[in-house]
């Protein structure tokens, strides 16, 4: 399958997924989006249109500590990350929304580590 293909499925996939998945002012959606360098992540009020949390491997805490972003650990620790801050803010329970991504690799453990961190989805 050529990058342009793969692009164009993973788009599709992400379309599907989101006529399902909504993030509201009490369950915000988490959204994950991954290049082949970094990981990001954020948590979206799909109501008010607004950005509440983001974190992703650019952040200076995260940033010192990792040697590559494109890896499962950046992703378990932008997980950790996203999970620490949306809790500061009071949010507990979000949609999990995987971007069109396969649930599994540097998704997988970004979404393990939030868990394990303390949101619930």
């Amino acid at each position: 399958m050529e990058t342009a293909q793969k692009v164009l499925a993973r788009i599709m996939r992400h379309k599907r997924i989101r006529k399902k998945i909504f993030g509201t002012s009490e369950r915000p959606r988490l959204s994950v989006y991954r290049s082949n360098k970094n990981i990001y992540a954020q948590i979206i009020d799909d109501i008010r249109g607004i950005t509440l949390v983001s974190a992703s491997t650019f952040d200076p805490e995260i940033r010192e500590g990792i040697s590559r972003g494109g890896n499962k650990e950046a992703a378990k620790l932008v997980g950790n990350l996203i999970a620490e801050r949306a809790l500061a803010k009071g949010i507990r329970g979000v949609v999990f929304d995987r971007g069109g991504y396969l649930y599994h690799g540097r998704v997988k453990a970004l979404a393990e580590a939030a868990r394990e961190a303390g949101l619930k989805f």
